[in-house]
Order: structure tokens, then sequence, then C-alpha cells
């Protein structure tokens, strides 16, 4: 992956920079792309890994699981954006970056909240009366929530790269 040149170069302590920076973006782009193309698929009437998103989403898209293809479209767009920037050398200022730390950031907290209490519900910290959709929350305690996470951590950690590479 080639990034802009003003973003590609080398730090004055002569690190690989460049090649940091192109395998964050690597790791963001491949989680949002593993998230869209399962919503994708999904949506296409996949059912593969389906259980695990939860009996509660299941019942929420019902026979409407086609609106998970837009769903997915987005993810993949947004996944391939700061990659894109970056290529340009418009990841290190702009509305452009601020909108990727807000995704950054909506990605970590959804993530990180999402299967922390998944984790805390598997161990039994965490009890409800009605019990609990096991398939679901194995799902997200170590599959989509972490991935969430993953993407919003190697996005944020790209920005700010790039911030302190253009300083």
């Amino acid at each position: 992956m080639r990034v802009g040149a003003g973003e590609g170069a080398p730090t004055r302590h002569g690190e690989p920079a460049g090649a940091l920076l192109a395998a964050l973006l690597g790791v963001e782009l491949a989680a949002g792309v593993v998230h869209g193309l399962f919503s994708l698929y999904w949506g296409a009437g996949g059912s593969w890994l389906l259980p695990t998103i939860g009996r509660q989403m299941l019942e929420a898209f019902g026979e409407d699981r086609w609106l998970l293809v837009p769903v997915g479209l987005v993810k993949v767009g947004c996944a391939a954006a700061p990659v894109l920037l970056a290529r340009h050398g418009l990841l290190a200022r702009g509305p452009w970056r601020a909108i990727c730390w807000l995704g950054a950031t909506v990605l970590v907290v959804w993530g990180g909240l999402g299967a922390t209490s998944a984790l805390l519900v598997l161990g039994g910290v965490v009890r409800t009366a009605e019990g609990y959709d096991r398939e679901g929350m194995i799902g997200h305690a170590y599959l989509w929530d972490p991935l969430f996470l993953l993407w919003g951590l190697s996005l944020a950690a790209s920005l700010v790269l790039v911030r302190r590479r253009r300083a």
C-alpha cells in the first residue's frame, strides 16, 4: 500500500514510518472490510455465522435482512476512506481528519463496550433474569465487537502517526 508523499517519508529517528502507517491502515481496512462483507453476505441471504450477531439483532431485521446490504456498503466505504485519504495526503488535515477521529472514537467505544459487556455476561459477572443468547454473546465477545475495536484502534493509531509525522 502506497501512502501520500507527505505521509510516507521516514521520521527523523529513521523509523520506517511509511511502512508502519501502511500496516496500520492495512489492519484498519481489513477489519472494516471483513465487517462489511459479512453484512453484505447476510443481506444477500447468507447464514454462516449469522447466529453470532444475536437473536435480538436477527429479530430486528426479520424479513428485511436486505437492509444489511447498504450497511455493508457503508462499512466497506468507511474502511476504504482513510486509506484513500492517506494516499492523497488528506488524512493529516481538515474535516476528513475530524471525521476519521469521530469514526475511530465510535468504533473504539462501541467495540470496547460491546466486547467487555459480552465477556462479563459470559463470565457470569453480569446476570439477567431472562437469561441470554449464548451464541450472540460469544460472537460479540470474541468476534464482532473486538473487530470493531481493532478497526477503531488501528484507525486512531494511523491518525496519531500521521499527525506526529506532520509535526
